[in-house]
């Protein structure tokens, strides 16, 4: 079986809220699902999948405790540049970032999100470089956030990571489950462009880096051309 095939496998995007020393921290992801609710008195679990080595997950299993917000297709492409391609050990991820930040320390993004849950982890397993977080849902948005059109109350359209993939160009960093390689039969032009802010390869294989309009920005970060470097 070839890898590109669990495309088919549907992903959402979200926000994981964390905190640390220095205080609140988020990143992004698209491993979260549903697993079960035993009960209707009985509070829903959720499972999160990250890659061992990211400062998250390392504050997750330090803390147990995380939020998530789930994006929708009107969340800025910058939030989600911001957040998950750049590591938060250093911290100031979140400075340009509309969030609360709930009692428990840990934020919510409030970028046009559709809503938030904080989770409460209850078990984890290691798995091939990954973590494996199953978590109880403490806390969360009452209704589906949205806005007003032609004066009526529209929700939020949650964000897939197909819609990220093919309406904003997005990529996913090479310690995502998601992250596919260049495939060896991909057509590129010779020369290949990196944003120096969130690590987005430009690699059209039919318009030159150098074509692109000098007005034209990353789709992630919305850095100008002048933030790429090229990729040796």
């Amino acid at each position: 079986m070839k890898p590109l095939v669990l495309g088919n496998i549907s992903y959402g995007m979200y926000a994981i809220g964390v905190k640390d020393q220095r205080g609140p921290n988020a990143c992004i992801v698209n491993t979260v699902m549903q697993v079960t609710k035993t009960s209707p008195s009985s509070p829903p679990l959720v499972a999160l999948s990250m890659n061992g080595e990211n400062y998250s997950c390392q504050c997750i299993e330090e803390n147990g405790v995380f939020t998530i917000s789930v994006l929708s297709e009107d969340t800025p492409a910058t939030v989600i540049g911001a957040l998950g391609f750049t590591s938060g050990r250093h911290g100031g991820k979140l400075e340009n970032i509309r969030h609360k930040v709930l009692m428990e320390g840990v934020p919510v993004i409030k970028e046009n999100t559709c809503c938030w849950f904080l989770c409460q982890v209850k078990a984890k397993l290691p798995a091939g470089g990954q973590v494996l977080f199953i978590a109880e849902i403490i806390a969360g948005s009452d209704i589906t956030g949205g806005r007003e059109v032609a004066g009526k109350f529209e929700p939020y359209k949650p964000m897939t990571y197909q819609y990220y993939v093919e309406k904003l160009r997005g990529v996913s960093p090479m310690k995502a489950p998601t992250y596919l390689p260049q495939q060896s039969g991909e057509r590129i032009t010779g020369e290949r462009f990196v944003c120096s802010v969130c690590g987005y390869e430009y690699k059209d294989p039919n318009f030159g880096f150098e074509e692109l309009p000098a007005d034209w920005t990353c789709p992630i970060c919305k850095m100008p051309k002048k933030a790429f470097v090229r990729k040796k």
